[in-house]
């Protein structure tokens, strides 16, 4: 695997979770809280998106090779 294609897979990932727990958090401060909350989990979910689609382009484009494919 090319190196700014495991970079933009461990970015998105740990973006991913950051986003997750500034959701969390926001939950957890009350209900004044909640729109807050639907951003940090709108995000969440458009950078998922965005990895599915990376993975896609680049198992499509042989950046990536799948385990257990040959």
């Amino acid at each position: 695997m090319n190196e700014v294609m495991q970079f933009a897979i461990i970015g998105l990932l740990l973006c991913i979770v950051v986003s997750l727990g500034k959701a969390m958090f926001h939950m957890s401060s009350g209900p004044d809280q909640s729109a807050r909350t639907l951003q940090a989990l709108s995000w969440r979910i458009g950078m998922s998106i965005a990895l599915f689609a990376l993975l896609m382009v680049g198992a499509k484009l042989h950046w990536i090779s799948p385990h257990g494919m040959h």
